[in-house]
């Protein structure tokens, strides 16, 4: 760690004297199975965030969406994520491959509280549990199985400080970062104009999604 941070906090007690104690809501809310509430919750949420690391402990967070209910539980301590086509990179499920240890972030669009749910993961390939996921007669390729070790609601107060839901705090989308440019930037690709590059990543959109 640089110099940069001239006053950091070291130990949990020193934290905790700054933040204060949880309360008695916030420590028994915790719960070591999906309920029918965070089964609920599950079906109706199109978006998820998860978040990994190596056996070096070099994290990553990657985000995986589809139709409302997309990450299918299978009972109150397992479920399992479809791998859908991507870039390869494959970061989250190498790190599980070295690391089972995973961090799950469900959203509903609209809904200030996210469901969190930490466990184990591993990758599976059964045939006859990918068919259950399969998307306009496309299995996933893979599957990313949880089993769930915590599961508990997250308070509403980030997305009510950020306006996450709100409309009227969008940006115009003609003022959004564009990413063609972004990636353009990163990557120096010769002979490749940002036209030719968003026209590229909108046909991926368009015919790679499943």
């Amino acid at each position: 760690m640089t110099s940069t941070w001239r006053e950091k906090i070291e130990t949990e007690d020193e934290l905790r004297s700054i933040m204060g104690e949880q309360s008695e809501l916030v420590r028994r809310k915790v719960i070591s199975y999906l309920d029918e509430h965070c089964q609920d919750f599950i079906s109706r949420s199109p978006f998820l965030v998860i978040s990994t690391s190596d056996d070096s402990g070099y994290s990553d967070v990657s985000p995986r969406g589809d139709q409302p209910g997309f990450a299918l539980v299978l009972d109150d301590k397992h479920l399992v994520i479809p791998e859908r086509p991507g870039n390869k990179r494959m970061d989250t499920m190498r790190n599980i491959l070295s690391n089972p240890h995973v961090g799950l972030l469900f959203l509903i669009p609209g809904l200030g509280e996210t469901l969190r749910v930490n466990g184990k993961a591993s990758l599976v390939k059964d045939e006859v549990l990918l068919e259950r996921m399969a998307v306009k007669g496309k299995k996933p390729l893979i599957g990313i199985a949880i089993e769930v070790e915590e599961c508990f609601i997250h308070c509403a107060k980030a997305m009510k400080r950020s306006g996450l839901w709100e409309p009227e705090t969008w940006s115009e989308k003609g003022s959004l970062p564009n990413s063609a440019k972004i990636l353009l930037a990163h990557t120096k690709l010769p002979n490749k104009t940002e036209k030719e590059l968003n026209e590229e990543l909108q046909e991926d959109y368009r015919t790679e999604l499943y």
